[in-house]
């Protein structure tokens, strides 16, 4: 029950007890599509209902599928702008066969309605996330073979004084992120996406800022406590761990200072 005002970088929930889900958003650049399309388990495919389908969404379909093709979930959106319920039948027939053609027979097809004050309604957001929650991701050969990371945070570790000597310099640049896929060992070349090839001088396990509760305590629910979100480009989630030291993160509305005495103290 966390409002994220504007969504930079991935964000981390904690959907289940043994289960965390990464969100991260694809803009219509031919770059990140292939990208993403790279680590991606689950594709949450928003299409405008009251356009249809775009040329960008056949192209990451196909990019999807030379790169193992994961689930896909359709999500319908903008269906208020009808105004006949014929023509709203009409059209939610037509895309859902048509996404069908494109992913598979009975493709699970999510339909949301319009914003209500500059949210979706809380019920159909409910369903599709408990709908993600209970989704069993294929394993993907490549992947399970290979170590990957979604960094969710990236620090700039070179000395001010060499930056300021030459702005061009050897950077040194520590990023932070879940490690999927196989083990990642040090001092081996790693592929950073849109820039290149580089040596990994140093691999360190961190505390989890995220955690799952894990199984027991007799609730079929997760409480309200172990509903976490980590999104540390968008400046939520609380806690940040680096290698010697932690940092929390306290708002100010959630300070309390003591008045000051007669001798201002």
């Amino acid at each position: 029950r966390q409002t994220v005002g504007e969504i930079v970088g991935p964000v981390t929930v904690v959907s289940g007890k043994q289960r965390r889900l990464t969100f991260i958003e694809c803009p219509q650049d031919l770059n990140a599509m292939v990208d993403t399309a790279k680590v991606a388990d689950l594709v949450l495919l928003i299409v405008d209902g009251s356009f249809g389908f775009e040329m960008e969404t056949f192209e990451y379909l196909n990019m999807l599928q030379v790169h193992g093709f994961p689930k896909v979930i359709g999500v319908l959106t903008h269906l208020d702008h009808f105004t006949s319920m014929s023509q709203l039948r009409k059209v939610k027939k037509k895309l859902k066969h048509r996404f069908w053609t494109e992913i598979y027979d009975g493709a699970k097809l999510f339909y949301f309605s319009g914003l209500v004050h500059g949210k979706y309604p809380k019920r159909e957001v409910l369903n599709l996330a408990r709908f993600i929650s209970v989704q069993k991701f294929r394993p993907l050969q490549w992947r399970t073979e290979h170590p990957y990371l979604l960094a969710d945070r990236m620090e700039d570790m070179t000395p001010d004084g060499a930056v300021h000597e030459d702005p061009r310099c050897s950077r040194d640049v520590c990023l932070y992120g879940y490690l999927r896929g196989s083990n990642l060992r040090p001092n081996t070349r790693v592929h950073v996406a849109g820039v290149g090839d580089f040596d990994c001088a140093e691999v360190t396990e961190l505390p989890d800022p995220c955690p799952c509760p894990g199984r027991g305590g007799g609730r079929r629910h997760l409480a309200e406590g172990t509903k976490l979100l980590h999104a540390p480009m968008s400046h939520v989630g609380g806690v940040r761990f680096d290698q010697d030291a932690m940092y929390v993160d306290i708002p100010d509305w959630k300070m309390q200072y003591s008045q000051a005495g007669p001798d201002g103290r």
